[in-house]
């Protein structure tokens, strides 16, 4: 099953829709709560990120008998350094952005933490490309 979905930039009001409808299908197919948590979370900050942060940006998620894949990518100015971005804490979010709450640099370690496979392309300028993985029905491996 693929669903597509769409983010438009600095529209937070619609941030999280792409991961609410994804529950709801997650919910109807059976996965269990732990799997759903991680695949909601992991959504969430990515369509985050991306009102944060870029232009707009497209979510294909892909859901088959062994995980979920989501590739969330965007136009914006892309990520120059990607080992800095994951760190906890560190953000280039606007201070408009912070003012409401959010980029307070946890999104990116927020989904390695709850995914399974993480993979980040990033060209600065041009935008980010996020691919994310999560195993169904599986507990999550404490070490990668």
């Amino acid at each position: 099953m693929t669903l597509n979905y769409s983010i438009s930039g600095g529209d937070f009001a619609s941030a999280g829709n792409a991961s609410s409808a994804v529950k709801s299908i997650l919910k109807q197919l059976n996965i269990d709560n732990g799997t759903i948590k991680r695949v909601v979370i992991s959504l969430y900050e990515a369509e985050v990120n991306v009102a944060a942060h870029a232009d707009n940006g497209t979510i294909t998620v892909d859901i088959d008998n062994v995980s979920v894949k989501m590739v969330i990518c965007d136009s914006g100015p892309g990520i120059p350094d990607i080992e800095l971005a994951m760190k906890e804490g560190f953000s280039t979010a606007s201070a408009e952005v912070r003012e409401m709450g959010f980029g307070a640099g946890m999104g990116l370690p927020n989904i390695k933490r709850n995914c399974d496979l993480l993979n980040i392309k990033s060209i600065p300028g041009e935008g980010t490309e996020l691919n994310i993985e999560i195993l169904l029905n599986q507990a999550k491996p404490t070490e990668r």
